[in-house]
């Protein structure tokens, strides 16, 4: 028997890393939907009450980067002012030359990485997904509270036997609040509020064993930009399948679809899941490089860990034959000149079936 601990978290949309997530896909969106050809990196970085705007946009769009940014502090529950730096330029002309050819092309070099797993419905690691649910729930209460704020971390860790999933070892949360609610009323609220709506989907992995840890600091009174720094694209381990599987280089949130870093990793998600939803293997992982300038990537590798059901021979005739890693055709075929990106940046960018690189294709035959 072969025992293995896995731990994944999930941060809300108040963590500083995740507003400049959120602030510069909902910046990214707005250029999309009035340009769909826009070419945009604009990340930002927060502290106190500064928030930077910084990068590279090339497009017909007419962006108000602060009316975006200041809606989005907002909504998150600010009551303060920001200062709004900006530091925003075209991208490089011979960058530019090189994506947008007769077919566009991947904008950098880059390595990314797509998994599936059967072990939950989302076909996500069973430790990421509650992670998320349980920021996603708790965000959905302190949004109906006065004393509950936007910074929260959930942590799992998930007892796993023979690979698969056993039991819930122990949940980690911590949420920003006011000064005047205490530690008692708090854990309450928690158990009530989120981790029993949250948990009554998966009581078959607790147990009388399973450990809860609620604001272990003690206090948690400043949240925010006013308690931690915060810059775009410093979660992809978050974003992307909470530690199990490899992790690309880039990260997702400004950039649009012929950034390979998001739009490849996306595609290689969707391969992966196509693989596992048809069983063709329980696991399944899939790499891609790309080159910048190039329209197709230089190599595609799967690895099914030896759970497959099928010879590997006969999966990759199978992907040959459904999938097309070039750049142009990941973006006709996931639709990605859309505005949906601001969506993504908090909860995860996969496991979610909202999205179009989380369907299930119709394949062709294959008598491989």
């Amino acid at each position: 028997m072969s025992v293995k601990y896995v731990t994944s978290e999930s941060v809300n949309i108040g963590h500083p890393d995740k507003t400049c997530d959120t602030i510069a896909d909902a910046i990214l969106d707005e250029a999309l939907r009035q340009d769909p050809d826009s070419q945009m990196a604009v990340e930002c970085a927060i502290k106190n009450d500064k928030l930077f705007l910084y990068g590279e946009a090339t497009t017909l769009a007419k962006i108000d980067y602060d009316d975006i940014a200041k809606s989005v502090l907002k909504d998150i529950g600010y009551k303060n002012s920001f200062k709004i730096i900006k530091e925003i330029s075209t991208q490089s002309p011979d960058i530019n030359r090189a994506v947008v050819q007769d077919e566009l092309c991947a904008n950098d070099q880059g390595i990314v990485y797509g998994y599936a797993t059967n072990e939950t419905k989302e076909m996500m690691p069973l430790p990421i997904v509650v992670a998320h649910k349980l920021m996603k729930q708790y965000d959905n209460f302190r949004r109906n509270t006065l004393c509950y704020f936007a910074d929260a971390k959930s942590q799992v860790t998930v007892e796993y036997e023979d690979g698969l999933p056993k039991q819930i070892d122990t949940i980690v949360l911590s949420v920003s609040h006011s000064d005047k609610l205490n530690n008692d009323l708090i854990k309450r609220d928690m158990k009530m509020h989120v981790l029993r709506n949250v948990l009554r989907e998966y009581k078959q992995y607790i147990t009388p064993n399973t450990k809860y840890l609620i604001n272990t600091s003690g206090r948690f009174t400043v949240w925010g930009s006013f308690g931690d720094s915060g810059c775009v694209g410093r979660k992809i381990i978050v974003d992307t399948y909470g530690g199990v599987g490899r992790c690309g280089g880039g990260c997702f949130s400004s950039k649009n679809a012929t950034k390979v870093d998001r739009s490849g990793a996306y595609y290689a998600r969707y391969v992966a899941k196509n693989v596992v939803a048809h069983n063709f293997a329980d696991k399944c992982e899939i790499s891609v490089c790309y080159a910048i300038g190039e329209k197709e990537p230089i190599h595609v590798d799967i690895d099914t860990f030896g759970t497959n059901h099928r010879p590997m021979s006969h999966i990759r005739k199978y992907i040959r034959d459904n999938f097309d890693f070039s750049v142009q055709n990941m973006i006709d075929e996931l639709d990605l000149k859309k505005p949906i990106y601001k969506a993504t940046a908090c909860y995860g960018h996969f496991g979610r079936n909202e999205f179009s690189w989380e369907q299930i294709k119709e394949n062709k035959p294959n008598n491989h």
